[in-house]
């Protein structure tokens, strides 16, 4: 069991420079000595992702005895491939959109603006390898807990085997996450095709670029790609882009992507993709029409897959699918009492900080069982914001007013236009709006979704609110500074508290101002 860990896997980080050495000397260290087991552990933790990193972190600053296994790169998606070197990247094509149009606001450029791939990605895996020390191998080593590099299978319900050994324990947690999910399409696979394992190992802009998917994903990469001057072609087969959020919200972000040179072909069926003279060449119909489109790269952007092979399942009675992943109830435990999941790999919500929060659940029902602990955790209290980081960015928390009338509650919603906030009028920055539901007759906050720049960040106050129990009122009473864009919010707030004054009302206080004349 001491002997060095795998290290397969992570040569696909490159290029191999000093940033992404840095990199994998963090979360998979070459030479790594698996450590010998000690014992019965309190906690087992399969996969070093978000979900994997907090379970273990909280368990062992609570005393517990901790295994983490990681077969590929602690940190997961999110640091390696996901969040991290995507909003890096999406930074620098933002630079380069306001340099461009920076001459309204006064400032000349001499000559023309040139931009280098090279150096954005150069800046990105410099980030990447800086952040990737705060889930290293050795910090968690610090922390006491055991890291175990390599493959983790069950045997039993209470042993993993992993990298020539057996662990022992008590409760396990399984956070292995997901992957990018690859379309059932003829020739695929053989075009050596991009996902978001890979495309950031680019080391030259492609000219021209087909993105499958009209997701958060693919339309948060398709602009990025579009700024930075490839030709970027999106394939999907719905009718629009992101569609679990609002018609409106969406045709928003269509638009300013098509202003930005995004192509888009809707209700698109990809039938093959071949490889020709160095292109790839995608064969689909459109509007009944089969056509093709050649491109030097394709990024498919279309679902995730959640990682449940391999982890010898079967020989724990917890069960899955491989589409849905592991099933667990409103506590995350899974059919197996003693096993519990978290993060992408049973969760609809496949966001960084859902995987962190449902980790704080496992801990608190794994490691502290009602009625001897600290009571049951469930998912049910969770009330979980989202963002997509396009231009403008699209924030939503809680409940679509779509949803709500399936769940027959009846609502009042209030939409206030960024147009109308003097901030983003300044700043040039005037598509999008803060939308507000609550239930009809009260000031209870079912949901909220904003369109604007850091859109993801004046949702934070209308969550923090749904979370306290806070209503709109509460929200039209606070001040807000100006001239900020979380102004509308609180102007979407006010227009709840005009319908409050009602006829009657107005009637009593003209009495009243009559009198006291």
């Amino acid at each position: 069991m001491n002997g060095p860990a795998s290290e397969e896997g992570y040569g696909k980080i490159v290029p191999a420079d000093e940033f992404n050495r840095l990199l994998i000397d963090h979360v998979h260290p070459p030479g790594w000595i698996n450590p010998e087991p000690k014992g019965k552990y309190n906690l087992a933790v399969i996969g070093a992702g978000t979900a994997g990193l907090v379970a273990a972190a909280i368990a062992s600053a609570l005393g517990a005895k901790v295994a983490l296994i990681e077969r590929h790169l602690m940190g997961g998606d999110c640091l390696n491939f996901g969040c991290v070197p995507s909003k890096s990247l999406l930074r620098a094509s933002r630079a380069l959109a306001d340099l461009k149009k920076s001459g309204e606001f006064g400032v000349q450029i001499e000559g023309e603006v040139t931009f280098h791939f090279e150096t954005a990605m150069a800046r990105m895996r410099k980030l990447r390898a800086g952040i990737s020390g705060v889930d290293s191998a050795r910090r968690y080593q610090k922390m006491g807990v055991d890291v175990f590099l390599g493959e983790g299978a069950f045997t039993s319900s209470d042993t993993i085997d992993v990298a020539g050994g057996r662990l022992k324990f008590s409760r396990a947690v399984i956070c292995t996450g997901a992957r990018a999910a690859l379309p059932e399409i003829p020739g695929l696979k053989e075009a050596e095709v991009l996902t978001n394992e890979t495309l950031f190992s680019l080391e030259r802009l492609p000219e021209r670029m087909a993105v499958i998917g009209g997701g958060p994903i693919g339309c948060e990469l398709a602009q990025a790609f579009a700024l930075f001057g490839t030709g970027v072609s999106l394939f999907e087969s719905a009718p629009r882009i992101l569609l679990r959020e609002d018609a409106d919200a969406a045709q928003i972000v269509y638009e300013r992507m098509k202003k930005e040179g995004v192509s888009f072909l809707f209700h698109s069926d990809i039938r093959r993709v071949s490889v020709r003279g160095g292109q790839k060449v995608l064969h689909y119909v459109h509007n009944g029409v089969e056509q093709e489109k050649a491109v030097d790269e394709i990024l498919v952007s279309a679902g995730r897959s959640p990682n449940v092979e391999g982890l010898g399942l079967e020989n724990t009675g917890v069960e899955y699918d491989p589409k849905n992943g592991i099933r667990v109830n409103n506590r995350l435990q899974t059919a197996n009492p003693k096993i519990y999941a978290a993060g992408d790999v049973c969760s609809p919500f496949k966001f960084t900080h859902v995987a962190d929060a449902q980790a704080q659940i496992v801990i608190q029902n794994a490691l502290f069982p009602h009625p001897f602990g600290l009571g049951v955790a469930t998912t049910g209290s969770l009330n979980i914001p989202w963002c997509t980081y396009t231009r403008p960015e699209i924030a939503h928390v809680g409940l679509y007013e779509a949803e709500a009338r399936q769940k027959g509650i009846v609502t009042e919603t209030f939409t206030w236009p960024l147009k109308e906030v003097d901030r983003a009028v300044l700043d040039g920055e005037t598509e999008g709006f803060a939308r507000i539901h609550v239930r009809k007759g009260t000031d209870q906050i079912l949901g909220a979704t904003a369109v604007a720049k850091d859109a993801g960040d004046l949702i934070s106050g209308l969550t923090l609110a749904m979370k306290s129990g806070a209503g709109l009122r509460l929200v039209a009473g606070t001040i807000f500074p100006y001239p900020t864009r979380a102004e509308v919010i609180k102007k979407a707030a006010n227009a709840w508290r005009k319908t409050t004054l009602t006829e009657s009302k107005k009637s009593l206080l003209a009495k009243w101002f009559w009198w006291t004349r």
